[in-house]
């Protein structure tokens, strides 16, 4: 059965439930496709598509470029026990001709909702050059990267600390204790960066906080030397600062329409087979392994706002958080709200579970879109051009209508 480009319009902007999937292998995702697509290849469908789509009456439709992926897919879901499954008319070239925006780039709504926070908020940022300045006059600054840690292990600013994105307002306090600390937060590129950089601002902290312009990607084209294989770590908070964490988070994520449920309201929400449901524990990966509630899955929180196509591909999903602290399930939260989720994060709840998660084996090497943002080996045109994509989200946004994206 087909489905019209129209049609599948109608229900992002309904918020009705649906996964858009595109078959072709990462690489020619990154061209071009509709903005609330998520990207398993053909190849995968068996190993991604029942951890990634969890109920098995999900509206699925699914797409290729011409490649002829579409019949074989139909049939993979179908034995795997999907019951409603669709391909979309024409492919990718029936969304182009009937008018609809296309977006580069992989977790390209993620990256298009970080240049509309910038843009509506104006989120401080400085240039590399200026940063530079700051480290060689040995300044009062706090360089937090809010990157998964092994990017940061890889590549980082000088004197930069580790804090990925969900654990800032948690763990910025212990890092800069003196409001007269300038808080700088960077990435690879500028999601994350913006992201980090405005949750501290949400979250009301005294000291001057600032995104690092266009992340390590700004850096290394003014011509500047990254640190390598780096260790650092912002802290924990002691108990004083832990409970002004938690109650800055709670503000924030109230403020943004986030609901708060208890175990027993989980399992009412668990038991409504209409709709998708997912659920994660959104700290660090060794903290979920020490011991996590049942059914949980593990996404740390500046990721799974960073790559949420990948986490939750069912647009119109409900999605609930856990977190054994409160600001971290908090912080995602809120940004998963204004990304237009149903959102709730959970409150109690036994962490009896240990070990990894079991989610699928990571890809291989095999079709995978080379990012410009990571390693230290991309070349400054293609790092440059990526930068002037990211530029350009915001009206693109306008164009496509579809987000329903707000910021507070």
């Amino acid at each position: 059965m087909s489905v019209t480009a129209k049609d599948i319009r109608k229900a992002l902007i309904a918020r009705e439930e649906i996964a858009l999937i595109d078959l072709r292998e990462e690489a020619e995702f990154a061209l071009g496709h509709p903005l609330f697509a998520a990207q398993i290849p053909l190849r995968r469908i068996a190993t991604e598509a029942p951890w990634r789509i969890p109920r098995k009456d999900t509206r699925i439709v699914v797409y290729d470029n011409g490649e002829d992926l579409t019949e074989a897919a139909l049939v993979h879901l179908r034995a795997l026990g999907f019951t409603h499954v669709e391909k979309l008319a024409g492919g990718l070239s029936g969304w182009k001709s009937a008018g609809y925006e296309l977006f580069e780039d992989v977790n390209s709504y993620s990256k298009a909702f970080g240049e509309l926070v910038e843009h509506r908020r104006h989120t401080p940022s400085l240039p590399a050059q200026d940063v530079q300045a700051l480290i060689e006059e040995k300044a009062d600054i706090a360089i937090l990267d809010a990157r998964r840690f092994d990017e940061y292990a890889t590549m980082s600013i000088p004197g930069g600390i580790s804090s990925p994105g969900a654990e800032l307002v948690l763990r910025a306090r212990a890092a800069a204790p003196d409001p007269d600390t300038t808080i700088i937060v960077n990435c690879a590129g500028r999601t994350r960066s913006i992201i980090g950089a405005q949750s501290l601002v949400n979250a009301g902290l005294p000291n001057r906080i600032y995104a690092l312009r266009n992340g390590t990607i700004g850096w290394t084209l003014a011509g500047q030397d990254l640190e390598t294989g780096q260790q650092r770590r912002a802290p924990l908070p002691d108990a004083p600062l832990l409970d002004e964490a938690r109650q800055k988070a709670r503000e924030v994520a109230y403020r943004a329409g986030v609901k708060r449920i208890t175990p027993e309201e989980l399992d009412h929400l668990r038991a409504d087979k209409t709709r998708t449901l997912y659920q994660y524990d959104v700290r660090l990966p060794e903290d979920y392994a020490a011991g996590h509630i049942p059914g949980f899955r593990n996404a740390q929180g500046g990721q799974l706002v960073q790559e949420t196509d990948h986490f939750a591909p069912v647009r119109g999903a409900r999605i609930v958080l856990a977190d054994d602290l409160g600001p971290r399930a908090d912080m995602t939260a809120s940004w998963l709200a204004q990304l237009g989720w149903e959102v709730y994060v959970l409150e109690g709840g036994a962490h009896t579970e240990t070990g990894p998660d079991a989610a699928p084996a990571p890809r291989g090497a095999e079709g995978r879109y080379k990012r410009p943002y990571e390693g230290t080996d991309n070349a400054a045109a293609a790092m440059q051009a990526y930068l002037d994509w990211e530029y350009g989200l915001v009206a693109q946004l306008e164009r496509d209508g579809t987000h329903g994206f707000f910021v507070i």
